[in-house]
């Protein structure tokens, strides 16, 4: 196997799992969004900066 084929093998295998995990944040912040019962964001208007943020 040559190096060029490494690395662009590297290169692919990369970018698929970049893009997975991209995918499955942006599911996961979809169904954040639509969720009623979500606890709100320290950065919203109608909730105490101080407070524990959402995500933690």
């Amino acid at each position: 196997m040559d190096w060029t084929s490494l690395v662009g093998a590297m290169f692919f295998v990369t970018l698929l799992l970049a893009v997975i995990f991209g995918l499955v944040i942006k599911r996961k912040t979809e169904n954040r969004l639509h969720d009623q019962n979500a606890e709100k964001s320290t950065l919203a208007a109608d909730k105490s900066a101080h407070g524990k943020p959402a995500d933690v």
